[in-house]
């Protein structure tokens, strides 16, 4: 049975296409819908976590589908933009690093669980991925932004910033890793 906490999980997941899809609206309507999208998104990420833990409703499908969910998103969100020229130019950089690190920490956790080690989230990879969100929001709303709000300036350097701490998080996770690997 499904509780309150696996749903949140899933429906960002479910998101995910919507987001997608608001990349083929016309003028700033794209920008708003994906941003409110993301952002509902985003939100789900806090609460599934937050519900879990004060109600007791962590489980396993919980603890293995909210990180998958978590890089499902930043991932789309990161493809899409790229391919629609949200992220250009040095910013491209930041989103590599972002995805690669992804990648590459999701295939020392597979191992790591193949050798029955778990390999807790830390406070700081927390930390990175509410950044991220962040930064991605920003790029969404882009050049729709009021004028006042550089948009596409923060998120750039809200990315970049999430791009280091994703550097020093991902270099945790492997040397946290490496131990086990060696032995």
């Amino acid at each position: 049975m499904y509780n309150l906490a696996n749903l949140l999980t899933f429906s960002r997941i479910l998101m995910i296409p919507l987001i997608v899809g608001s990349f083929y609206l016309e003028g700033h309507t794209a920008n708003w819908t994906g941003f409110i999208i993301f952002s509902i998104a985003g939100i789900t990420d806090f609460f599934d976590g937050y519900i879990a833990r004060k109600y007791s409703m962590t489980s396993a499908l919980g603890k293995f589908m909210d990180p998958i969910a978590d890089k499902l998103l930043i991932a789309a969100a990161i493809l899409m933009m790229v391919a629609f020229h949200r992220i250009d130019g040095l910013a491209v950089i930041a989103a590599v690093i972002i995805l690669c690190r992804e990648f590459a920490v999701s295939g020392l956790r597979e191992f790591l669980a193949e050798l029955k080690v778990s390999v807790p989230v830390s406070y700081l990879a927390k930390w990175k991925t509410t950044l991220q969100i962040f930064a991605l929001g920003f790029l969404l709303v882009g050049d729709a932004s009021p004028e006042m709000i550089n948009a596409v300036e923060i998120g750039n350097i809200c990315l970049w910033v999430a791009a280091l701490l994703t550097l020093y998080t991902g270099y945790d996770y492997l040397k946290a890793g490496m131990r086990h690997m060696m032995e």
